[in-house]
């Protein structure tokens, strides 16, 4: 059996599971070989509490699983998750100071369901506050650094969770996609990112956001890994009760199909100005791919409320943050302001304390949005052109398989560049954010580099087909070698 120092963690979670079923190492070598690699990239700052106990103790049980040839595709596979799901008494801080001390009684189901899998928890991955953000530089816990250049973002929210992937930390983790949060890092950082069909996954136990646009999904570094983590966590919950009582199909049965008979449509809307030259060249290689290995590509798809999508979205999730934080007040858990002269002073400077600058900007929106004689203008309008834009999507889907797009108008950008212009963060979203409002399941793989740097292809498919969307990437995989390409270990 190999010792830790020689496991090779750049092997993806399938390599790893074949590994410890033939017993070249066991479970909890594994465990001890990512932590030791975890804890040697601490400068990305990808995390921010390590579950080293509970991981080594997920391990063993895994390792008699294997045993017992009880092993499943997740037995024993390191997964980082990100800080936005409860944990049973493990801190769950949602990058804020206003959960400061907080210590779930519960896990969230997404937790349960990995542990039913036998995977092994390393750690809690850092975000932007609240999951809002697209840069991972809004968090109480410091900016995570991108692996291929540590003075680059990693994009956001869920940036720590994609950055440990990227940086062979962990081959798999968990992030949450609401306006683009698991696609757009995936791009910025060169991995997969799952976001599933709203009500294919629980949210219960999930720090609420915006409610009708967040999904829990996978990071991975293939297509295969991808599959496997989506099955594990995806399917009806009762304790959530926007989950869609829907079969979960095996992910990876048309794998060997390819490209064939695929019907690929690519929105021009998403190819106009403000795409930077070397991301287009290297999504427009990728459809030459699709192209040559059988895809029938169709340019004449139009999408035309796709311009409204991003005032659409910045009314409705800000509308929803404003309702789903207003019960951090400093009474029931989390940070407290307790030297007030009154209540009202108290619960004032505990928010005011407690919240980050973008938490307290979207309150703000969200608030104005739903105030009296606002209502109709903006929220009220925002939902009706969300309805005109899933019907698009449904329209385009009809006689199309899937939608080709850039995931990200362009590579990572500078830490600190566009932090002083909320605007142009926004934008970063510009392709992404479209797809939570419709509903519908989409992935991003890497696609090739500009200055450098991953470019991601963006898929969306039909809802509840998470099964094409992971079988084409699968397809542009095994003809490119993009999603196998990693930053220098010393970044």
């Amino acid at each position: 059996m190999t010792t830790d120092a020689s496991i090779d963690l750049d092997r993806t979670a399938h390599e790893h599971a074949t590994a410890l079923r033939a017993g070249d190492y066991s479970a909890r070598q594994l465990a001890e070989a990512t932590l030791a690699r975890v804890r040697a990239q601490e400068h990305l700052n990808a995390y921010i509490t390590l579950t080293e106990e509970l991981a080594l103790a997920q391990a063993d049980a895994a390792d008699a699983r294997i045993q017992a040839g009880d092993a499943g595709p997740l037995t024993g596979i390191p997964v980082g998750v990100k800080d936005l799901l409860s944990t049973k008494g493990i801190p769950t801080s949602a990058g804020s100071r206003m959960l400061e001390g907080y210590r779930p009684v519960f896990d969230c189901t997404v937790v349960e369901r990995l542990q039913q899998a036998g995977a092994v928890v390393i750690g809690k991955t850092n975000l932007d506050e609240f999951a809002m953000g697209s840069s991972n530089e809004h968090s109480a816990f410091g900016p995570v650094r991108n692996p291929w250049d540590t003075s680059k973002v990693p994009g956001g929210s869920s940036g720590g969770s994609a950055a440990t992937v990227a940086a062979r930390g962990v081959p798999l983790s968990l992030g949450t996609d609401t306006g683009g949060s698991i696609r757009q890092p995936a791009a910025l950082c060169g991995v997969v990112g799952v976001k599933p069909t709203y009500g294919r996954v629980s949210r219960y136990g999930v720090v609420a956001f915006a409610s009708s646009l967040e999904q829990v999904g996978p990071f991975a570094r293939d297509a295969e890994d991808g599959a496997d983590l989506l099955t594990a966590i995806a399917g009806v919950d009762p304790l959530d009760s926007t989950t869609a009582p829907e079969p979960v199909p095996d992910y990876t049965e048309g794998f060997e199909r390819g490209f064939e008979g695929l019907r690929v449509g690519v929105p021009e809307q998403f190819f106009a100005e403000g795409l930077d030259d070397g991301v287009r060249e290297a999504v427009e290689a990728a459809i030459g791919v699709f192209e040559a290995g059988g895809a029938t590509i169709d340019r004449s798809v139009e999408l035309p409320a796709t311009p409204a999508a991003l005032p659409v979205y910045y009314l409705i999730a800000p509308s929803e943050a404003s309702a789903n934080l207003a019960r951090y007040d400093g009474v029931k858990y989390g940070f407290s302001f307790t030297d007030g002269e009154s209540v009202d002073e108290e619960m004032s400077e505990t928010r005011g304390r407690g919240f980050g600058d973008e938490v307290k900007r979207r309150i703000m929106i969200g608030t104005y949005a739903l105030s009296a004689g606002y209502y109709d203008a903006y929220y009220l309008k925002a939902q009706k052109v969300r309805t005109l834009i899933r019907r698009e999507f449904e329209a385009a889907l009809t006689d199309h398989d899937l939608l080709l797009t850039p995931t990200a108008p362009s590579v990572a950008f500078g830490l600190g560049e566009k932090m002083d212009d909320p605007y142009a963060m926004y934008l970063n979203d510009l392709y992404t954010l479209p797809v939570n409002i419709a509903g519908n399941p989409a992935i991003s793989t890497p696609c090739g580099f500009d200055q450098g740097l991953p470019v991601g292809l963006h898929l969306v498919a039909r809802p509840f087909d998470e099964a094409t969307l992971l079988r084409a990437t699968h397809a542009y995989q095994a003809e490119t070698d993009w999603h196998r390409q990693a930053p220098a270990p010393s970044n």
